[in-house]
């Protein structure tokens, strides 16, 4: 006769008493980590918004003269020029939409004052986008070699 094997200990009458298992099962544990996993690493990209810039290197050296190249003032009184000119309010977008028809692959180099506000900065980066001018960098001095972050 054949005999199966039973958990649990067995009283002198014959009987068995089932004990409770002492393994935890962790594979639901692991399905539900590798399904949130999957999610991040799906929407940390989508979480990524904003305008982009090609923003010069520090120490990168200086910058060779193209002939697209259109450097934008920004003053300290928000005073907008381009290549020198100086140019009335509300005229900037045709301005540079009408260059970038002339000239396809145009670059655009800001110069902003220290003092302007960020804001500001940001709205003209904008309306260089709106433009479709999508080559923009932002000039600055060279960095102080004593100065840390």
């Amino acid at each position: 006769m054949a005999g199966g094997v039973r958990a649990g200990s067995s009283s002198g009458n014959g009987r068995f008493t089932h004990t409770a298992l002492a393994e935890i099962n962790v594979t639901p544990l692991v399905d539900v980590m590798l399904v949130l996993l999957v999610v991040f690493m799906i929407s940390a990209p989508l979480m990524q918004s904003g305008v982009q810039v090609d923003l010069p290197k520090a120490n990168a050296g200086s910058l060779n003269e193209a002939p697209d190249q259109i450097v934008l003032v920004i003053g300290k009184n928000k005073q907008l020029s381009i290549n020198g000119n100086v140019i009335a309010p509300g005229t900037l977008r045709p301005r540079l939409e009408a260059i970038s028809k002339a000239k396809s692959n145009v670059e655009v180099f800001i110069q902003a004052d220290q003092g302007v506000a960020y804001g500001f900065v940001a709205q003209v980066m904008a309306e260089v986008k709106k433009a479709k001018i999508h080559r923009v960098g932002l000039v600055t001095d060279p960095a102080d070699p004593g100065f840390k972050l």
